[in-house]
This record gives structure tokens, sequence and C-alpha cells, in this order.
């Protein structure tokens, strides 16, 4: 697998990775059957496409990339879809966020 495919795979993996995470909040603890079968079947193959970018990609920098990206889609998501504050410094560290997930892009072999 090239280098261009497992950042691709790392991209991917991580826009999945924001699908699970939102997912659960549908779940409604696991009691929900069809956003249960979507949160698990995102979650796999997040972790699928983690591992497989994770065979190029050093593991620090996948996995803080996966993180990240989850972890800034969610945050964005959330304050789109369930109304999670938006305060100035919720949004600047959420900027900051953005910054060090292009950092270690641009940082990675």
């Amino acid at each position: 697998m090239s280098t261009t495919v497992s950042w691709i795979f790392l991209v991917i993996a991580g826009l999945l990775e924001i699908c699970w995470a939102i997912g659960l909040k549908y779940t409604e603890g696991f009691t929900k059957l069809i956003p249960s079968i979507f949160t698990l079947i995102t979650l796999a193959l997040s972790m699928f496409m983690l591992a497989k970018a994770a065979q190029i990609i050093p593991i620090g920098t996948a996995y803080g990339i996966w993180v990240g990206i989850g972890a800034l889609g969610a945050a964005i998501l959330g304050i789109i879809l369930f109304q999670e504050s938006a305060s100035p410094s919720r949004i600047f560290f959420l900027i900051l966020l953005l910054v060090a997930i292009i950092g270690l892009k641009l940082t990675s072999k």
C-alpha cells in the first residue's frame, strides 16, 4: 500500500470515528437497534481503516490524527446537532486541535 493510500485510509477512519461517536448519542445506551448497529459498524470500519493506515504511517501520528479528526468532528457536530456550547474559548481550542492535526501531518515522514 502506498503512503498516499494510507493517508486516505486514515482520513476515512477519522470520518468514520465521527460517525460512531455521534452515533453513540443516538443509541441511547445501546437501547435503540438501528443506531446501535450503525455505531458498531462504523466503529469496526474506523478501527480497520486505522489499522491499515498504521501499517505505513507511524502509529503515534496515525492515532493522534485519527483521534483529532474524530474529536474535532464530534465537537462541531455536537454544536450543530445538539446545541452544545459554541463559546469563543471552545471555538479557540477546536481551532488549536485543527492546527495540531495539520501539524502532525506536516511533520510526519
